[in-house]
């Protein structure tokens, strides 16, 4: 069911329930209006009778007569007239005697003077009318037949009524919900255009101040976000293409070239150090990969446990001194450590090893001295690290873009890389809810601080 039906059928069913109180309430209405006034004219017509039987004289038999000459075109009142011994003073006619008078009945009217009551369909009352000092019964009963015959109109008028009505609003419901919804259908089709190759288009309707503007307000913004991710996704591709191709092309050509004619063993031996040093690139470039997938991975599938930050410090210096004994990596702790929780927190070792070890990397190989002082600072409750170098530095304006993948600023030509290894850094560093920032002088040397929540 679409929402213009369900909004249509919503309103029908709430106007439906409203416009049925108020039906029930004026048809009560109306059925209490004529009970009232009937019994208040039956009582009239009781008392009338007997002012015309005891005050005017009028005999019985002149009496019963016109009540049943009107009998025969109207609903006549039937009236009869009981001393307080329940002595039968008049009746209009006691071959007809519906309300079958009763000693019980002319005591209770006695004791409450008035009393009203329903006899089948036909209504009741009992007064008690005083005259000359004596006091008398007066039973007064009738069907209003017109009465009813006015509220059976009025209910087939209100039947009548309300269902044309709840056609109606039906019809206006569909119409208003249409018009309602027609900025929706616009969006609908609009969104259907967008594809992967043409996320440049955008929803027009965004200038209200009404949710259908905020929605597509906010469906923009996600084709932004889209549109970004994208665009990334397709640099992210090329450059890894370009960074396989590079080494993969110069293995083959090294390959190839060995293969043209006879070449001594110094030769091969070359050949063979060129292209494992390009396997290794390969190598490397895959790993750092491999971990790029794995930061960004969503964080409810990445493994966080209590880890302790100076041990995974000691495991990546150990890491990279394996594989480079040049280089120099002093951990210096610049105030006192109380307990063991001061230096923990909650992560991913293997993923902080890789982001400790690229950093530690980047400051020994761009550096004349080869050597990187780290720092480790407790306050309150966070954990400062700090990488320093005094090697070649960042200019101003790369600064900026040194976490972009790939990026590889002037400092290429003084080392080998492939730009994914800051990018990754960051990546971890935001996935454990840190901070990561960047201060740098040319030729002074390169600060990396890192800040973390400890336990």
């Amino acid at each position: 069911m679409t929402i213009r039906e369900k909004l249509s059928l919503l309103f029908t069913l709430i106007t439906a329930a409203i416009l049925m109180i108020f039906a029930a309430l004026v048809y009560y209405s109306a059925y209490q209006n004529r009970e009232t006034e009937f019994y208040n004219r039956l009582k009239k017509e009781g008392i009338t009778k007997a002012n015309l039987f005891f005050t005017a004289k009028v005999d019985s038999k002149t009496l019963q007569t016109i009540y049943k000459n009107n009998r025969e075109t109207i609903n006549e009142v039937e009236v009869a007239i009981y001393d307080p011994n329940f002595k039968l003073r008049y009746h209009d006619a006691l071959d007809i005697d519906f309300v079958k008078e009763t000693k019980q009945m002319i005591d209770e009217v006695k004791q409450k003077n008035e009393v009203r009551f329903y006899q089948d369909n036909w209504q009741v009352v009992g007064l008690l009318f005083s005259i000359e000092g004596e006091k008398h019964i007066v039973m007064a009963a009738a069907y209003d037949q017109f009465g009813y015959k006015k509220l059976e109109n009025l209910r087939n008028t209100i039947l009548i009524i309300f269902i044309a009505s709840i056609i109606l609003i039906y019809a206006a419901g569909r119409f208003f919900s249409k018009k309602a919804l027609s900025p929706v259908t616009v969006i609908v089709n609009k969104v259907k255009k967008i594809t992967a190759s043409n996320l440049d288009l955008r929803l027009n309707n965004t200038e209200g101040r009404d949710e259908l503007a905020e929605l597509s307000s906010t469906f923009n913004e996600m084709l932004d976000r889209l549109e970004k991710s994208f665009d990334a996704q397709k640099q992210f591709v090329s450059n890894i293409s370009h960074e396989l191709r590079t080494p993969l092309a110069s293995m083959i050509t090294e390959l190839e070239l060995s293969t043209h004619k006879e070449r001594s063993i110094s030769e091969y031996q070359s050949v063979i150090q060129n292209t494992l040093a390009d396997a290794q690139k390969l190598a490397r470039l895959a790993t750092s990969l491999l971990d790029f997938a794995k930061a960004s991975y969503d964080p409810s599938e990445i493994s966080f446990r209590e880890t302790r930050l100076d041990e995974v410090l000691l495991d990546a210096r150990h890491q990279v001194q394996r594989q480079n004994p040049t280089y120099l990596v002093d951990i210096i702790y610049e105030n006192e450590v109380e307990n063991d929780e001061e230096l923990s927190m909650n992560g991913n070792e293997y993923l902080l090893k890789v982001a400790f070890a690229n950093l530690i990397e980047n400051a020994c190989k761009f550096s004349d001295n080869k050597k990187c002082v780290i720092s480790i600072a407790v306050q309150q409750q966070k954990i400062t690290l700090g990488f320093t170098d005094e090697g070649i530095g960042i200019c101003e304006e790369e600064i900026a873009q040194i976490f972009t993948p790939f990026f590889r600023g002037t400092n290429k030509k003084y080392t080998d890389g492939n730009g994914i290894g800051l990018s990754l850094t960051q990546k971890i560093v935001k996935l454990h809810h840190g901070e990561i920032s960047v201060k740098s002088e040319i030729s002074k040397g390169t600060k990396f601080s890192l800040i973390f929540e400890h336990l």
